[in-house]
């Protein structure tokens, strides 16, 4: 296989054929994506869990009051990655897209919220080895899409899988008006 394409800051939307439970009608924000493996966020499952009960204040200080914890995974559940959209991309450890990257776990949280628009946590993330996305995509389990920062922090979660198909336009539409269960059609 040649070099991958360059998939940072790409959403992965699930396909219907996708079998896997954990990423059925999921939209997954890559966070890395190299000649190594890939890893990304699940974006759109809320656990119900609030954010400020069950962070660090240290971590917690940084997300919205009404914030919950987002499932960004089957990997390392227990693992938390905070993603924000920041006024100031020098305070972001790394850039996903446009203002959009993580915070630094082990940087100067203190006065962070000043250089952040708004931010999310999720425990875990999904990951693929080596070349596994690639065919993944090759046998059309994911659908490549652009992602906005409104994406990534969106208030219905619930809805982003239709809306980013939606907004890819021409027969992805037809796949985002799909049931979930296509069978009873």
């Amino acid at each position: 296989m040649s070099e991958p394409g360059n998939r940072r800051g790409r959403l992965l939307v699930a396909s219907p054929s996708l079998s896997d439970d954990n990423f059925a009608r999921a939209v997954v924000l890559v966070l890395e994506h190299n000649e190594e493996g890939s890893l990304g966020l699940v974006l759109n499952r809320p656990t119900g869990l609030p954010a400020q009960e069950a962070l660090p204040e240290r971590i917690s200080h940084l997300l919205p009051e009404d914030e919950q914890i987002h499932k960004g995974g089957p990997v390392q559940p227990e693992a938390v990655i905070v993603v924000a959209d920041f006024i100031d991309v020098e305070h972001a450890a790394s850039i996903a897209f446009d203002t959009v990257g993580i915070v630094d776990p082990e940087g100067d949280l203190g006065d962070l919220h000043a250089h952040v628009r708004t931010s999310r946590a999720f425990g875990g993330s999904a990951g693929w080895g080596a070349w596994q996305l690639e065919g993944d995509i090759v046998d059309e389990a994911w659908i490549d899409a652009s992602g906005l920062a409104e994406d990534v922090f969106t208030r219905e979660p619930e809805e982003l899988w239709r809306q980013v198909l939606e907004r890819k336009g021409g027969t992805y539409r037809i796949v985002a008006r799909m049931p979930d269960d296509p069978t009873l059609i």
